[in-house]
């Protein structure tokens, strides 16, 4: 295949041409073309075409009606095209070898193909344009954990696992090994790079870690992602979830965000003769993020059931503290004095819509970088043991301990508005206000329980 070229790591990156797309669905058999693209809260999209079709795809010519997406636009204004981005072309490897199905992950534009501004990617696009006015490139490596359950007699998925595995076990105690061990190579057939892969903490609870790259490329890579480990699971007889919280008394399913910004091909979050090894810059970021933390949560923990993830006593952020030591702070420093050296924002979940929440990120420890916001100083100890009054006296904050709560404090946060734009800040806040609502409507089993023979 012509077109690919080494990035700094290694890796192959794609410059395909409409050309070379043709062909090599030609050669490849290509059947049908998926074109993907995300909606606002994170659900992935498409539009299937024949390969008859595919050079009237690749002219940016497939429309659809952006009213029908939540969260898109208004039936007076809903024409809306695909323009695909040549560079993710992939062969699904999942699927027949005679008539085979591949994908292109699509921007979407208007008519006149100026871009949507309800777009996700087009957002994120905005603010790795942001970071490159200064001269930077954004690195992501995210840790992306999910479930597999058990589905019923009718193939819908339960709760239900009958492994015990904890972290680091294996088989055969470890039930779900086989289907992760075929995700791995399903995703290595895409050109992932798998750094690990390992059972987590909780039974049925797993994570692979593929390589960091480029934001926009790791954006990609998360809904890809998320697509093939639900399409190999249930090949397996496996629901696979990225729901945050789905058991009670076990740890949720984080994504945990590993950061740096380049220049020249440089990490310049590192200064070997800083005592933690950071540069002034890589300060900075943290104090940016610690800045618009609380204001950014909506968008890395989007649903209700994500703060049942964000309590003490289940190996999950609760507090706004940074540190090189330990992982009880939400942000941790895991690669000091190295050229690897990256910040890990510890609280995001794997429901976040990937493109918003890199969006959010990036801009706001860019904002601590061009004002300098420095941070406060490390919680280089257990924050969970501190009681609530020496928390107070470290002047250590709390997340947001509800969906209502973070979407309140978005409200109050400028920056994550000008990142997201008035379509998409108005439509989010909506959307969660009405979340919110529904959820604070229901009776819940638990309040039965607790209240009626009581009351």
């Amino acid at each position: 295949m012509s077109g690919g070229m080494p990035g700094k790591d290694g890796i192959m990156k794609n410059n395909y041409t409409k050309q070379d797309i043709i062909r090599m669905t030609q050669e490849e058999d290509v059947e049908f073309i998926r074109l993907q693209f995300t909606d606002i809260f994170g659900n992935m999209k498409n539009m299937a075409v024949t390969a008859s079709q595919l050079e009237k795809a690749l002219d940016n010519a497939c429309m659809f009606d952006g009213s029908s997406i939540e969260g898109f636009a208004r039936i007076e204004e809903s024409d809306m095209c695909l323009c695909p981005d040549l560079s993710t072309f992939k062969i699904f490897p999942w699927r027949p070898q005679q008539g085979k199905v591949a994908r292109l992950i699509c921007d979407v534009c208007r008519p006149d193909g100026t871009p949507f501004e309800g777009d996700p990617r087009y957002i994120l696009k905005r603010a790795i344009g942001a970071a490159q006015e200064y001269g930077y490139s954004f690195e992501v490596g995210p840790e992306c954990e999910f479930f597999l359950f058990d589905t019923d007699e009718n193939g819908l998925p339960t709760t239900v696992t009958h492994e015990k595995a904890g972290y680091f076990d294996l088989g055969p105690v470890d039930f779900g090994e086989n289907a992760r061990r075929d995700i791995v190579l399903t995703l290595e057939d895409m050109g992932y790079v798998i750094e690990s892969s390992h059972h987590e903490m909780a039974p049925g609870q797993h994570e692979v870690d593929f390589r960091h790259d480029e934001a926009l490329v790791t954006a990609d890579n998360i809904m890809t992602f998320k697509l093939a480990v639900k399409t190999i699971a249930k090949r397996h007889g496996l629901h696979a979830t990225f729901m945050p919280k789905p058991a009670c008394g076990v740890n949720g399913s984080g994504m945990h965000i590993n950061m740096a910004l380049f220049r020249d091909g440089r990490n310049i979050f590192v200064d070997q003769n800083d005592r933690l090894g950071l540069s002034r810059e890589a300060y900075c970021f943290i104090g940016g993020i610690m800045k618009h933390l609380k204001g950014m949560t909506a968008v890395t923990n989007p649903l209700v059931n994500s703060y049942k993830r964000l309590v003490p006593g289940y190996d999950a952020p609760v507090y706004i503290a940074w540190s090189v030591a330990n992982r009880s702070p939400l942000i941790r420093i895991p690669s000091s004095k190295t050229s690897g050296a990256r910040i890990e924002l510890r609280s995001p979940d794997p429901s976040a819509n990937p493109y918003l929440a890199l969006a959010v990120c990036l801009r706001a420890g860019l904002d601590g970088v061009v004002n300098g916001i420095m941070p406060p100083e490390t919680v280089d100890c257990n924050i969970f043991e501190l009681t609530e009054e020496q928390r107070r006296e470290r002047a250590i904050e709390a997340l947001p301990g509800t969906l209502i709560e973070a979407v309140q404090e978005m409200e109050k946060d400028a920056l994550v508005r000008d990142v997201l734009g008035d379509h998409v800040y108005g439509k989010y806040i909506e959307a969660k206000k009405a979340e919110w609502h529904r959820y604070r409507s229901q009776v819940t089993a638990w309040e039965i329980g607790e209240y009626l023979n009581n009351y």
